[in-house]
């Protein structure tokens, strides 16, 4: 190969400028038609001068291919549908949980007094007895229990039992802002021994399931001239 001709084909590949748009068409042309048959042609020697130019074009279309495969491999775009995954937002710090009595809830447990409610599991379809237990750690000299279940589904009163003394309590049953309310009082000079004891109220709904979630219950009592509450919801369908 003489000089020149080698000056002209290192001018030709830098002058060279591949058309990125031009070969990525006839790819996808070429890729999409199926085979045909061609026929044979005369085969002849390839004339030395155009042997080379055909090995300098080859350089260049290797040095444009291997350039659009960088540039392809920077801006690579996710395949369509597929969403590409963020780091997730810096979170501000927690919020605490509310401590009980916090948002106007009595706490089940204070001082000498500690409570559950819950519907009795004898409750059926057409009839329920709602529970309130109380425990206290020692001899109580005054407690007012008040259990209030809301008027929905028919409620009526059936009536209402403790597991103290009859006469030792004032007993009555109303409906108050929508509550069917039952209230225990302990009577002046009576006590309540330390223990659990139970206080129902019983009612006739509608036949079905009734939603018990608005109803509540309340205890109280003094001690050390301070009074102490203790109260609690009743939760689901019975």
């Amino acid at each position: 190969m003489d000089e020149d001709l080698r000056e002209r084909l290192r001018a030709a590949a830098a002058a060279h400028r591949p058309d990125r748009e031009r070969m990525l068409a006839r790819i996808e042309r070429g890729m999409a038609e199926e085979p045909t048959a061609r026929p044979a042609r005369a085969t002849r020697a390839p004339v030395p001068w155009l042997r080379v130019a055909g090995a300098g074009v080859a350089v260049c279309g290797v040095l444009a291919a291997g350039a659009l495969a960088v540039a392809s491999a920077g801006h690579e775009e996710p395949p369509e549908g597929r969403q590409v995954a963020a780091d997730p937002a810096p979170r501000g710090p927690a919020t605490a949980a509310p401590s009980p009595g916090q948002d106007g809830a009595l706490p089940s447990a204070k001082g000498p007094l500690s409570s559950d409610g819950s519907v009795d599991p004898h409750s059926n379809r057409y009839w329920a007895q709602s529970n309130v237990m109380v425990e206290a750690a020692g001899p109580l000299s005054s407690l007012t229990v008040e259990l209030r279940v809301a008027l929905n589904g028919g409620v009526n009163t059936t009536g209402s039992w403790r597991s103290l003394p009859e006469g030792d309590f004032v007993v009555s049953e109303r409906e108050e802002d929508g509550f069917l309310v039952y209230r225990w009082t302990l009577r002046s000079g009576r006590s309540v021994p330390a223990g659990t004891h139970t206080f129902a109220g019983q009612y006739n709904h509608a036949e079905g399931a009734r939603d018990a979630g608005r109803d509540d219950y309340t205890a109280r009592t003094d001690t050390a001239g301070e009074q102490v509450a203790v109260g609690g919801h009743f939760t689901g369908e019975h």
